[in-house]
């Protein structure tokens, strides 16, 4: 068991050495603006008074907190998830993401173990604790890609009423600068908090365009991309842009009231795939719970590879399930 412990310290420390060799990246104005405006709103948290700042402010704003970041961001993994976090609208520096995850992983199966051993004998086993540990690993990356799912719908509902608008604004005699400043004026977040880092960006010398697809790759909306597509081209060669914009707005509503009804249509479907994974899972936990010595046999002889016969059979039963969601969610996803 120790030589085990010690191969696995040995790998993560090589693989720690090779990400921060090879892991690094050159920074450039253009990301160095970037950070710059999007540092704004965590600045506005670290530099308030000590009797109004967070425990949680309080315990990332050292040096030590600060050099992770740093060394972070500078690998592309580190930038991926820096991005990923301001995508979510999480006010967490990559230090306190790294450190609320390592708590998941190590509380997880901890408090399993103590369950098991206090309240809940079923979940004295190595199984519990593998998924545990497992679960303790995926809940937060699973929240960070539900926060940004959800911001990514909001913004989508509400970019045709915006684009709508900035076309208004321009046929008012106002310039696009001037009509990004009302939008931000006018709107609720996350639009206007997006289109207040392209102002922000736009003053601190990066060209327009530019702004635009910073705020494009943030997003990652498609109906975005195609604003800031039209946009780019009639600088370009000129027209008129408040025509283009109202085109662009009826398409992308068109294409939301679409949405909505292929997910009125498969909200049944949908609904089975999540009993199909669920129900099983929950079988298993309630059993255990009620008869703690009804899943024992699963874990004694025989045994194959050293590894207990009802441990494998539950693990390609897993399998199979996680393959059947998969295919569900495949066929109800259906791309407008």
């Amino acid at each position: 068991m120790t030589a085990i412990v010690v191969a696995l310290l040995a790998t993560g420390a090589v693989l720690l050495l090779f990400f921060g060799v090879f892991g690094g990246r050159r920074s450039n104005p253009i990301d160095r603006i970037e950070q710059v405006t999007a540092a704004a709103s965590q600045a506005r948290v670290t530099n308030q008074p000590a009797n109004r700042r967070s425990v949680r402010s309080r315990l990332f704003s050292g040096r030590a907190a600060s050099g992770v970041d740093r060394a972070v961001e500078r690998c592309d993994w580190g930038a991926n998830m820096a991005r990923d976090l301001a995508r979510a609208d999480l006010q967490l520096r990559p230090s306190e993401y790294l450190a609320l995850r390592t708590a998941a992983v190590i509380g997880a199966p901890l408090i399993v173990f103590i369950l098991g051993r206090a309240v809940l004998p079923g979940l004295d086993n190595p199984l519990a604790w593998i998924v545990a540990l497992a679960a303790g690993w995926w809940i937060p990356r699973w929240y960070v890609n539900r926060r940004k799912s959800q911001r990514l719908r909001a913004f989508n509902d509400h970019l045709a009423d915006t684009i709508t608008l900035i076309a208004n604004a321009l046929r008012a005699g106002a310039s696009f600068l001037q009509a990004i400043e009302l939008v931000v004026r006018e709107t609720r977040p996350p639009i206007s908090t997006e289109f207040n880092r392209v102002i922000r960006e736009v003053n601190l010398g990066l060209p327009f365009e530019q702004a635009l697809n910073n705020m494009v790759r943030r997003v990652r909306s498609d109906d975005l991309e195609l604003m800031t597509t039209a946009i780019t081209i009639q600088h370009q060669v000129g027209g008129n842009l408040a025509e283009i914009l109202d085109s662009i707005a009826f398409t992308i509503r068109e294409r939301i009231r679409i949405i909505g009804e292929i997910r009125v249509l498969t909200a049944q479907q949908r609904l089975s795939g999540y009993v199909v994974a669920g129900l099983p899972i929950a079988l298993v936990a309630i059993l255990s719970i009620i008869a703690p010595s009804f899943m024992q046999p699963m874990f004694g002889p025989p045994e194959i590879v050293g590894i207990p016969l009802g441990v494998v059979l539950l693990a390609f039963g897993g399998f199979l399930m996680l393959i059947g969601f998969l295919a569900i969610r495949r066929i109800v996803d259906i791309e407008v």
